[in-house]
């Protein structure tokens, strides 16, 4: 990846900055329909009380989750972010030197709280672009306490259906830990969704995670919350900051959970745009990864200098060297109309 003084250089180099046109962002898999105002209005209404720390335990928050997912409040653990819950996993289940479990192409984040940990990565070779479950269950050893999957899987978008999925979480060791990793489960198809909180009710070693940043359209409050059994929800929540998750958050969040129009809209205009993506790829003889997220992952050759072309024209899209995909690019999927320039530019 280029060094940030080089990208700085060649931004001035092309006069990004003094462009009239905004530049278009679809390289963090936000929602481009922004923070519902339900959410806006809420956040607004909560900076009242900011002058005081946050209620630690989110009790309005917990409880619509709980009333949402139909489980007690005190299996839930609330994060900054559901990268938070996955770091908070990883220091409840690990000790240093134990054998963490995941997929080539997982998350960068499981990596992060892996070393965090002091612990021992098992990285098992991706099956198309997604998670081999036999593999993984192979992978697991004497030392394996904790294992991450992601569905869908970021950045690559592949999803795991429900039956597959359910076997391996049966099959792991009672005494390993297993995150779900379930950010974009909100973009699914009904023929796609399965009930993962009610396997967490038969799983004692099983955490689901989910996040406000996506597809409820609040990444800059920062906010995510994890579902298990009380014995490691009291663990994570032992270790977990005080007042993690701000006021405004907790407020945003509880609008966010019941704006049932704003998620509908969220997801028609997700699905609706990720046809138009790979269609537009499709057209310009691109290879790309089918995606049950809100993003798309399209091989483009030398993708960092496609991504200094495309930066050049105003777009911002995801390079994916970090994962070892030095010919990729991450595309989150925007508005109508970003998606036409995204196309355009790359034709």
């Amino acid at each position: 990846m280029p060094k940030a003084p080089d990208i700085f250089n060649f931004l001035n180099k092309y006069a990004i900055s003094s462009t009239s046109a905004p530049m278009i962002l679809l390289a963090s898999n936000e929602n481009p329909l922004g923070m519902p105002d339900s959410a806006r209005r809420a956040a607004a209404a909560a900076l009242e009380g900011a002058g005081n720390y946050p209620d630690s335990n989110g009790t309005a928050l917990k409880n619509a989750l709980a009333a949402r997912l139909d489980v007690p409040a005190d299996w839930l653990t609330l994060g900054s972010g559901s990268s938070e819950i996955l770091e908070l996993a990883a220091q409840v289940s690990l000790k240093p030197g134990e054998g963490v479990v995941y997929s080539q192409y997982g998350f960068i984040v499981y990596a992060q709280a892996t070393a965090h940990a002091h612990a021992h990565a098992t990285v098992v070779p991706s099956r198309g672009f997604g998670h081999d479950l036999d593999a993984m269950r192979a992978a697991i050893g004497e030392h394996t306490k904790l294992v991450f999957v992601a569905n869908p899987n970021n950045p690559t978008g592949t999803f795991i259906d429900a039956a597959p999925l359910l076997a391996f979480l049966q099959s792991v060791p009672a005494h390993v830990t297993v995150l779900l990793d379930e950010a974009y489960t909100e973009y699914l198809s009904p023929a796609q969704r399965y009930n993962s909180i009610e396997w967490v009710r038969r799983l004692p070693n099983l955490i689901v995670a989910r996040t406000f940043s996506k597809a409820f359209g609040l990444a800059g409050l920062r906010i995510g919350y994890g579902v298990s059994q009380p014995a490691l929800t009291s663990r994570m929540n032992a270790q977990r900051p005080r007042f993690n998750v701000t006021t405004p958050a907790q407020a945003a969040a509880v609008a966010a959970l019941g704006d049932a129009d704003f998620l509908a809209r969220t997801y028609e205009l997700n699905t609706a745009g990720r046809d138009q993506l790979a269609a537009g790829f499709k057209e310009l003889g691109l290879e790309y990864v089918p995606s049950s997220g809100n993003f798309l992952m399209v091989r483009v050759g030398d993708a960092q200098a496609v991504h200094a072309r495309l930066l050049a024209a105003g777009i911002e899209v995801s390079l994916l060297g970090p994962y070892g995909l030095p010919e990729w690019l991450r595309v989150s999927i925007g508005l109508p109309e970003q998606n036409r320039a995204v196309l355009a530019a790359l034709r």
